[in-house]
């Protein structure tokens, strides 16, 4: 019940607000197992990218979304109702677990969402990709569709109590096809596919890219 008043009234109604500018939706099938991995600007991400897809969409997300105050609060609600995975930012087995149930996800033919950077750029820059998403892939024997998401860290500032109404933006790209990495090493398998994936997440995004972790995360599989 919660779902569907989510997705039949809360849903359009966002839409009708923001009225976000979409790119590349037909790179994104309609139905089967597919990885959507996505730069990270801000917590507003997690609802944009389910807001613009037909498809019902799963995320990992931290802890901290489903259990804050005010508008937090409303997010977390909408994540819970849409299926999204919370995951404690400071328990590695949480995560590791919580890939586990992310497998099972895309092994039901789900559409799953993740960030490989682990945490949101705080300076608007792109940084290295965490392997877990590669990982996921190539266990799951999947394609990945890079996405770029902007100007959603201006509709809810770290440290504002309501959202501001601004138009953001989100380009899906063409799918990686996961098994052009599945003869590799494991390690060396993973660790490339996330490097291509985030390539073709800063040709979307035209981001400048670090090359290096985000010291804030603490995800590190």
């Amino acid at each position: 019940m919660l779902y569907w008043f989510m997705y039949r009234v809360v849903r359009p109604l966002l839409r009708l607000v923001f009225r976000p500018v979409v790119a590349g939706l037909d790179n994104v099938p309609a139905e089967g197992p597919v990885i959507l991995a996505s730069n990270h600007r801000s917590f507003v991400d997690s609802v944009l990218i389910p807001l613009v897809l037909s498809r019902r969409v799963t995320f990992l997300a931290k802890a901290e979304y489903f259990e804050g105050r005010g508008a937090v609060r409303v997010l977390g609600a909408f994540l819970s109702a849409m299926g999204h995975i919370p995951v404690p930012r400071t328990e590695q087995r949480a995560a590791v677990a919580a890939l586990d149930i992310a497998l099972r996800a895309l092994g039901e033919g789900n559409a799953f969402a993740i960030y490989p950077e682990g945490t949101r750029s705080e300076d608007g820059r792109l940084y290295r990709g965490h392997t877990g998403v590669g990982w996921l892939a190539l266990n799951a024997k999947v394609s990945i569709v890079p996405v770029a998401v902007r100007d959603t860290e201006h509709i809810m500032p770290v440290g504002a109590r309501f959202p501001r109404v601004l138009r953001p933006g989100v380009k899906f790209g063409k799918p990686i096809d996961y098994t052009a990495f599945a003869d590799m090493p494991p390690a060396k398998g993973r660790r490339a596919l996330v490097d291509e994936i985030m390539r073709e997440i800063q040709k979307l995004s035209g981001q400048e890219y670090t090359g290096t972790y985000n010291e804030r995360s603490k995800k590190t599989v």
